[in-house]
């Protein structure tokens, strides 16, 4: 895989959320070529088109079903709902042969959101190379970063911990950490990613608790 962000492409499915959109605005800034990937592609195309206003046309970001933007990415984000990320996945393995896949999706089950609850598999990223098979190349990142951070052109004191399949996959999302402004931490293998799924109810309780609505991670003394 090329290491200039600007001959990279990436496809956000589910990229009409809060999380999706603003990754995809943070990419779209660094140069990549963000496609925009939903179950309705005027959805899809309505968010691209949002994006490419707020960056005044200086953005290359397209609207597509989420098919049609795994297929044309090289690198696809998976940032749906837990509810649909076994669907979305299932409907899509063929097109994700060869690709990582960073999945941002956290299992919460409403209306217990401030409580973890794991799937059987270990976490949400287990379960998806589970789907996509032994040979997929799975990475998770990005639970833990408020969506009003990613839409806000400042500076963000939180962290990103990064799990994968290997050291390769790692190395490539904390790419996409960097190029979003952001500061990540190889955190090891898959298996590890249960942490980081779990801490984003630990964080939605602490919000909770705390009348606050983007608490976050930082790594000290590292």
């Amino acid at each position: 895989m090329n290491d200039s962000p600007i001959l990279l492409s990436i496809a956000v499915l589910g990229g009409t959320g809060k999380e999706g959109k603003g990754l995809a605005y943070r990419w779209a800034k660094a140069g990549y070529h963000v496609f925009i990937g939903s179950r309705d592609a005027d959805k899809a195309k309505a968010a691209a088109q949002d994006l490419w206003k707020m960056l005044e046309g200086d953005a290359l970001v397209e609207g597509l079903s989420n098919q049609e933007a795994a297929q044309k990415a090289d690198i696809v984000v998976l940032t749906v709902p837990y509810s649909a990320h076994r669907d979305t996945l299932e409907s899509m393995k063929d097109v994700l042969k060869g690709k990582l896949l960073i999945d941002v999706t956290v299992p919460i089950v409403p209306p217990k959101i401030t409580k973890v609850q794991m799937p059987p598999a270990g976490s949400a990223a287990q379960e998806a190379k589970q789907i996509l098979g032994e040979d997929a190349v799975v990475a998770a990142a990005f639970h833990n970063i408020s969506h009003e951070h990613l839409m806000q052109d400042q500076d963000v004191e939180c962290d990103v911990l990064v799990t994968g399949t290997s050291k390769e996959a790692r190395a490539e999302a904390l790419k996409l950490v960097t190029a979003a402004g952001l500061t990540g931490w190889d955190a090891g293998p898959i298996e590890n990613s249960v942490v980081l799924e779990g801490l984003t109810s630990v964080l939605l309780n602490i919000n909770k608790q705390y009348g606050s609505t983007h608490a976050g991670i930082k790594i000290t003394s590292a």
